[in-house]
């Protein structure tokens, strides 16, 4: 396979002038060193706009459709988010040639995708692109606390058996994202360029490439043998590639808290409180990410200080004292941000020349924090895939590569979605009895430490995704949950609730 490339040809640097022997000569070169200066800052202050390859020319045919001739392009990556970045950099470094398009490549401005789970960390490791999270404040997580009706309980990642540097990160998302299209756009093979892709280009029922208009409004057309479609949770091109059915379970309603000091340093905390969950993680050494969970598609109006009124009256209330504090400042400066969680299972419709990725492809409830380990191990799975096939242009070759994707990408994704949909469920509060004794059971049992708490961990940070474990655990607490109905005196009436425990475990995971 190619050796990873270098980077970019960097500009020569002018060379010191000494005194300037005529005036005229010195006054040309202070001015054409400004010049420059000024338009390398500019460059860098754009957030990567416009970044283009020498080898990409353009033709206009009669139709005045503008073809990109991208110089031999063999993958087309339409996003450059999370999942687009690192998959142009995984395989720009093995010699492919890349074309990425991304809507907007200005620094983003998320309130998700702030938590890397270990396993997720793993993933960055193995892809070469663990510096990302380098020179960005990212905080080092090492387990979850969890509280509830004022007892709580801290639970650490299994992390004896890897490396002193293997753990959790949480950050702000946009300074991770352009971290990542800064170390994609630094390999020569890699074309990073604005843009907004407006269709896939079929023919003969083949993906050939995409349409997309440029910045400057010009409709062009790109083509290579693979077209990755990564383009977020809002991907409009979804529809021709899976069969789509987004479920929207929740909402969340972020604030950024200041000079807040959690109970638990380094760790991420998850308040079970009524209806829905809270969580909370640092994102930088002074900021903590609070993030409310609202049930439902519809959410108290901001505008009409609604919810400010539920923040204050609802949510304050059942946080820690020392977090009350900083919550409320934070509601009061009004900088409230909401948004859908969205969850949608992987069902691929399987179109040679095209495969869909991240949350283009698959969502699951955020609680968890999964997606983007999800997103990377499907990275690293397709890169060992793709590495022994030479030539993309082999049609049946890719198809039968993109169909062994699917399918390898199961085990980890799977358990991943799973825990997220069950534990979303079982945290939040419930008028019926079966599901109250359900959430203290499970919040009992990872209170019990050892294996308890490492098992589920090891599952939901990614570090163990299998799904035979996730089933001994299900099955463990569901068992916890009715031994301690029985105990002491079994009744008829505890034996009724212990086998509606049993099937609402069932229920919550499938």
């Amino acid at each position: 396979m190619p050796q990873p490339a270098n980077g970019l040809i960097l500009w020569s640097t002018m060379e010191n002038h000494t005194v300037a022997i005529a005036v005229g000569i010195g006054f040309v070169s202070v001015v054409l060193s400004y010049y420059i200066v000024f338009s390398r800052w500019k460059h860098r202050s754009n957030g990567l706009r416009g970044i283009q390859s020498k080898s990409f020319e353009k033709s206009t045919d009669d139709n005045g459709i503008t073809t990109v001739a991208a110089g031999g392009t063999d993958v087309i990556i339409v996003g450059a988010g999370v999942a687009g970045s690192a998959l142009a950099y995984t395989l720009g470094k093995d010699g492919r040639r890349i074309h990425a398009i991304e809507r907007d490549l200005s620094e983003p401005d998320r309130i998700v995708g702030e938590l890397l789970q270990p396993g997720g960390y793993l993933k960055l490791v193995e892809l070469g692109l663990q510096d990302c999270v380098e020179g960005i404040d990212a905080q080092r997580i090492l387990g979850y606390a969890l509280f509830k009706e004022g007892k709580d309980t801290k639970v650490a990642y299994p992390l004896e058996n890897h490396h002193a540097d293997i753990a959790g990160r949480s950050f702000h998302n946009g300074r991770f994202i352009q971290r990542m299209r800064e170390k994609a756009a630094s390999l020569p093979t890699v074309h990073l360029e604005q843009g907004t892709v407006l269709s896939l280009i079929e023919k003969d029922g083949v993906v050939k490439g995409v349409k997309y208009k440029s910045t400057a409004g010009t409709e062009l057309e790109t083509f290579a043998p693979l077209t990755v479609v990564c383009d977020g949770c809002f991907s409009n091109l979804r529809r021709s590639l899976c069969n789509p059915k987004v479920d929207v379970p929740s909402c969340f309603v972020g604030l950024v808290l200041e000079d807040c000091t959690l109970p638990h340093p380094n760790h991420g905390h998850v308040i079970l409180a009524d209806p829905s969950p809270i969580l909370l993680y640092p994102i930088s050494s002074t900021e903590v990410r609070c993030l409310v969970d609202v049930p439902g598609k519809r959410v108290p109006s901001v505008a009409n200080g609604d919810m400010a009124k539920y923040l204050q009256t609802v949510v304050a209330p059942q946080l820690p004292m020392q977090i009350q504090g900083p919550f409320l400042v934070a509601v009061e400066k009004g900088n409230i941000r909401t948004m859908p969680n969205k969850s949608m299972p992987a069902s691929p419709l399987p179109r040679p020349g095209a495969l869909l990725l991240g949350d283009a492809f698959n969502m699951r409830h955020p609680l968890t924090g999964g997606g983007m380990t999800v997103a990377l191990a499907d990275i690293a799975v397709l890169q060992r895939l793709l590495k022994p096939l030479h030539n993309l242009h082999d049609v049946s070759s890719l198809c039968e590569y993109m169909e062994a994707f699917y399918t390898l990408r199961k085990p980890v994704a799977s358990t991943i979605n799973t825990l997220a949909g069950a534990l979303y469920k079982v945290f939040c509060a419930s008028p019926d009895q079966a599901m109250k004794e359900m959430r203290q059971a499970c919040f009992d049992y990872l209170s019990l430490g050892g294996v308890f708490s490492s098992g589920p961990v090891a599952l939901l940070s990614g570090l163990n995704p299998r799904p035979l474990s996730l089933v001994v655990h299900f099955f463990a607490v569901a068992v916890y949950g009715v031994a301690r109905l029985l105990y002491p005196f079994p009744s008829p009436k505890r034996f009724w609730l212990g086998a509606r425990l049993i099937s609402k475990m069932q229920q919550r995971g499938t």
